[in-house]
Parts: structure tokens; sequence; C-alpha cells
């Protein structure tokens, strides 16, 4: 999920680079418990590379499986499970050389099988993975998952023997090296999810990974705990005797773990909280290129009328939302894909160079359009529900939302709020008007905010679909032409906000607290986080 253009020399110097970064400095001391705990804030709803979606879940994935490549410094793609990938000159075949001494948490070898098994996995339709689409950029990747052909062997994946990856593209695809790393695109062991393939990653006895930790213990709702994973090819970087990853919803509980030291680090803060954190100079900020929108689903009335999504959204004041209500320095969002996203050129930035879709709380304009829609006489208008998923700062967020549409439109709202995993559920199954929800970029291009909108992409929920919109975005996968590409995605950016299947709110910011005895930890801007360096000093 990231991707940033380097030169050719650059990238020559990843692919044999064999040595992994951030290697603890001498001259200190460790503390005698090498135990660090986190609050993950959700319970999982799947730990399976196929089937999960959210952040949280890859966080754990990051920690306990490794894909072909790794996030290395400035978030530069380096060798994980292959020591190196080739390219072919047209740019459309990547040959992957995994790792000999690769291995799983069973002791089994790591093979490129493996990769293919768990790629054809994502893209069977039976799976009916959301993320099959990371593998569309792959020759016969969406025929497969459409089912318009059947033999998974036309796939462009191949194992051409134990330790060498065959991929084909339909085009050349710069970042590829950089989707790897996404979840959805690790190795699964064959012989333990065909062996029990609804369960094997719910029980810590058959959940085999490949990463730097191990699942050994997971109590529901409570908390998941990671030991070192022994077969680890890289096992002397691991310096964490245990990894625990707590799931307290409640952010001021997690607050109070870590101001009592019961948690060494916490992302999930309460925001009427953030102003004293930040004056006591607790706060640390990580990169990040994330956008909190408002997703409409367009299939129920009033929301399949393009001019009732567009009043709501310009109704909402995002100015004083981040400033009264997240806290954390968020920039209001007018377009979909955030800051932090290059443009054509590595120094340019693609929301910079598209500027505002629209303004911010515009109630004049947003009354104008619901009155073309039908509803002058907004007492006509339906009572609308907001979903959000267990978390204060949702809440705060929806009913400042709702306070603004009550007030500015005269609209009857109502607030819903579902655990994580029965909120997923109901997004995905269509049980909704209006949802809170977020995308973090799973590389750095415009492409993995904007292929998201695409009628058959298996994350989008809002049941928006539009054919000039899904041709802009194949044609910017088609070429290779870095200018024609971003010029593509600008116009598909600019229909997807003509249309507003969803409502932009903020681009976030990622505060976090972390105790000053913990070091050697990275967080990537897409959200993960790399445990696999970090121990704990004397205190």
């Amino acid at each position: 999920m990231k991707y940033l253009r380097i030169t050719l020399i650059l990238l020559c110097l990843v692919l044999v680079a064999t040595s992994v970064y951030a290697a603890k400095p001498a001259k200190v001391t460790l503390h005698k418990s090498q135990v660090l705990s986190y609050n993950l804030a959700v319970e999982p709803e799947t730990l399976d590379p196929a089937k999960s979606t959210g952040l949280s879940e890859a966080r754990v994935q990051y920690a306990s499986f490794e894909g072909l490549a790794i996030y290395g410094p400035n978030d530069v793609p380096v060798p994980g499970a292959a020591q190196k990938w080739t390219v072919s000159p047209d740019g459309k075949t990547y040959t992957f050389y995994l790792r000999k001494n690769a291995k799983w948490s069973n002791g089994d070898p790591v093979t490129a099988h493996d990769f293919e098994y768990a790629w054809k996995r994502l893209l069977d339709p039976k799976t009916a993975a959301d993320y099959a689409s990371n593998l569309y950029y792959v020759k016969n990747g969406e025929e497969y998952n459409t089912g318009k052909i059947k033999e998974d062997s036309q796939i462009g994946i191949q194992a051409k023997d134990d330790l060498t990856l065959v991929v084909t593209l339909n085009a050349p695809c710069s970042y590829f090296p950089a989707l790897t790393i996404h979840p959805s695109l690790y190795p699964v062991n064959k012989k333990v999810v065909s062996a029990n393939p609804d369960k094997w990653a719910t029980d810590p006895k058959t959940y085999v990974t490949n990463g730097p930790f191990k699942l050994v213990n997971w109590v529901h709702h409570e908390k998941l705990e990671f030991a070192p994973n022994p077969y680890y090819w890289n096992k002397a970087k691991i310096k964490l005797d245990k990894l625990i990853c707590y799931t307290i919803e409640e952010q001021s509980t997690g607050l109070t773990m870590f101001e009592t030291d019961q948690l060494d680090l916490l992302d999930e803060l309460p925001r009427q909280e953030i102003p004293r954190l930040a004056s006591e100079k607790l706060i640390k900020y990580s990169s990040s290129i994330n956008t909190y929108y408002y997703l409409f689903n367009t299939k129920k009335a009033p929301f399949n009328d393009a001019r009732v999504r567009k009043a709501l959204t310009m109704a909402i004041d995002r100015n004083l939302l981040v400033k009264y209500v997240t806290k954390a320095g968020e920039k209001p969002a007018f377009g979909f894909v955030p800051y932090g996203v290059p443009d054509a050129t590595p120094e340019s930035v693609f929301r910079t160079k598209g500027g505002n879709y629209f303004k911010d709380g515009d109630i004049t304009q947003a009354k104008k359009l619901l009155a073309q829609a039908g509803y002058s006489d907004i007492k006509k208008f339906p009572a609308i529900e907001i979903l959000y998923s267990t978390s204060e700062t949702h809440k705060v967020i929806a009913e400042a939302i709702q306070e603004m549409w009550s007030k500015r439109l005269g609209i009857k709202v109502t607030l819903t709020n579902q655990e994580w995993k029965v909120y997923l559920q109901s997004r995905e199954q269509g049980n909704f008007q209006v949802a809170r929800a977020s995308w973090v970029g799973d590389y750095v291009d415009p492409m993995t905010f904007l292929d998201l909108w695409v009628g058959n992409n298996g994350n989008n929920f809002s049941g928006w679909s539009n054919p000039q919109y899904d041709k802009l975005i194949d044609k910017a996968k088609s070429t290779a032409d870095q200018k024609l590409r971003m010029q593509t995605l600008h116009q598909a950016e600019k229909l997807l906000m003509s249309e507003m299947p969803i409502a932009p709110i903020y681009f976030y910011t990622r505060p976090y607290l972390m105790k000053n005895w913990v070091k050697g930890l990275r967080y990537s801007s897409v959200g993960y986080i790399d445990f696999s360096g970090t121990y704990i000093i004397a205190h």
C-alpha cells in the first residue's frame, strides 16, 4: 500500500537489499521485561487476510504475516518474504525470488506455491473477498473473479518453482511491489487453510503465519497476545518477548490505562482530552493518508438523488468540526484524495492540484438543492439515521453533524451505534442510510482512493456506480504515462464529487501516545505499525 516514485538507481538498490532497517542503537540498557501493551480498540472482525477489511485487522496481520515486500524507511517497499524482484522491460511481468530461510510459524517452508494459492484464493468467487480487486491488475484476475473464466491456471500468477513467483500484469503498474504489502496479498499455508477453511484464522493453534510474531492467545473482547515467531527468517531482529493488543473500545478507559502505565502505546484518544495532552507535550504524530467520510446508501430514497446527497454534504461545517470536535489538527476535506499523495511528479500534491469541489457549510446552496429535489417544504423530508461503529470519536462527530443537519436544514436525524463486527456487516449488506466510514490508502497513489468507487469494487458499499467513472479508472490503470494517468484520475474525482455518493469530512492526522521507554517502533503513512524492531529500555 505504499508507492513512492524513486529513481531507477534507488530502485535497484532496494531490490538487492537484504538487510533490515532500524537496528537497535548501541549502548542502551534493555528492560528485563520486553513486553509491549497496545490498545487495538476493536475486536477484529476476522484475521483471515483474504476476508479482513479494517485497519485494526491489518495492524495485527502486519505483525504476524509478511508479504513479498515490507515497508522500509520513508515507506519505500523493501524485500520481505522475497529477497528481491525483477521487472520485465515492458513493465508487465514481475518475478519475485523468495528467501530460502523463510518459514511458517509451524516450521514449514514458505514457498511461492503458498503465494499462488493465497492470491488465487483471494480471487476465487467463492471466497467473496472485498479486496479481490487488488489483483485485478493481474492478467485474467478480474475475469476469474467475475466468473468470465473458470480455470485459475489462466490467471497471471504462477509459482515457477518453490522459490520463484512470476506475476503477469495487464499493464505496467509502478506501485505493484507496494501493493504486495497489503494483507490481502499475504501468503497463507495451504495445508492449514484447506484443512479448516472457515475456522483456521480463529484459533491461535491453527493461525499459522510467516511474520515476526505469532498469535498465542485470544481472549475475545479483551485482548490478543503474540510471541516472537521462532521460525521467522529475521528472528534476530525481534527484541520483544510479548506483544499484547487490547480490544478496549472506550477511549477514556484506554487513556486511563496509559496514564497508569498499563498501556505503552495508544492511538485512540478521547477528543476532549487532546488539548490537555497536547499542552503537556505528550502527543506524537505520525504521517497519514486517510480520509474520514460519510457514506450514502444510494439505493435508498432520498439518497438516490444526487441533489440530496450534495445538500447534506454542503451543510456540514468542516472547519468548526475539526476545530471544536476532533481537535487533532485535521484538515477539512473538500475532495476525497487526501494531502500527502503525490501528483504526476513527486514534488507535486494531488489534492493541491485538484483543489476544492464544494464550499464549507454552504447552507444557501444546500437548501436550493433540496428544493430542486422536491423538498422546498422540508417537513416532507423523511427522518434519516446515521450509523457509526462504537467509538467516542465517531459518536461526537455524529452528534455534531446531527445538529448541523437538524438546525441548518430542519431535518430530523437519529443516531445508531453498533459494535465493530455488526457495523461492518450492516454496511456490507446495505442496512443503513448514512454510515460513517474512513479509508486509509493501501499505497501512496490516488488510485487507492479512487478505484474504491468503481461499480464492482468489493469495498464500495454506497450502491453507486457510473460507467463513465469506471472507464476513467480503467484508462488510468492502462497507461504508464504519469501525466495522462493523473489527468484521468483528476477527471474521475471531479465526477465522483459531482454525484456525491460520499461526503468527505476531514483528512486525518494520526495522534498517538507512547511511553518514552518504547524504542524502535514505526508507523507507516497507511497506518500499519511495525513492531518488529521495537524494544523496551530500562526505566
